[in-house]
């Protein structure tokens, strides 16, 4: 099944934008915890950070599963992986519950601007990472590459994260729950797609074509 590669692309754009954004945003809390403005730090976690960081982290995860760079096969990749969830992590349940508490009581530690320091710096990092590719495979590469996913794979991976967004502002808070489920998705489909790759063979150079001493 052939893939689109405007819809391949159009995820890749939706990655970058969100990306900016959550960045971008992180640098603006700096700003706003520096100048003792907690109340406005807050809200713009909880309106624009929070949704950015989850299309972005979820749009970075659906181009790694449904294209063959996947999620282990390059350090890079994994690199990225890695500090995404950490970031996820730590502004869920440690910088947005400190800027709630900051809001309430007007008053900013110095341990919330460090955070949201590393987590611009963080970023940035990634940034650097998609641009340069650095390092070599990891060794769980697999020899074969994955094959990319159908186009509908793509399609899900800009209309989930546009859909969650829409909900969260309905909501009040972020809700990245068709986004969750279309990753299961993904990782089921991507387990069809690793079974019906052709394996490689093993060649004997001996039976090659033109050899000399072919094998008999």
């Amino acid at each position: 099944m052939k893939t689109s590669p405007r819809w391949r692309q159009t995820v890749v754009w939706l990655h970058v934008v969100s990306s900016v954004a959550w960045m971008s945003q992180a640098l603006a809390l700096v700003v706003l915890m520096s100048t003792a403005a907690p109340s406005m730090a807050d809200r713009l976690d909880s309106v624009l950070l929070a949704p950015m960081a989850n299309v972005s982290a979820f749009t970075g995860l659906v181009l790694a599963g449904a294209t063959a760079w996947g999620y282990f096969r390059h350090w890079w990749v994994l690199t990225k992986f890695a500090l995404t969830l950490i970031q996820l992590y730590a502004g869920i349940f440690l910088l947005s519950p400190a800027l709630r508490d900051s809001a309430e009581t007007g008053t900013v530690a110095w341990a919330q601007i460090a955070g949201a320091s590393l987590m611009a710096s963080a970023l940035s990092f990634q940034a650097w990472l998609s641009i340069a590719k650095p390092w070599k495979k990891t060794p769980w590469s697999a020899a074969a590459k994955p094959p990319t996913a159908p186009t509908w794979v793509f399609v899900a991976g800009v209309g989930a994260p546009v859909f969650d967004v829409v909900a969260g502002i309905l909501a009040g808070y972020p809700l990245p729950a068709l986004s969750l489920v279309t990753l299961i998705v993904l990782g089921l489909e991507r387990r069809r797609r690793r079974r019906r790759a052709p394996r490689p063979t093993a060649r004997n150079p001996r039976s090659a074509p033109g050899s000399l001493n072919p094998t008999p």
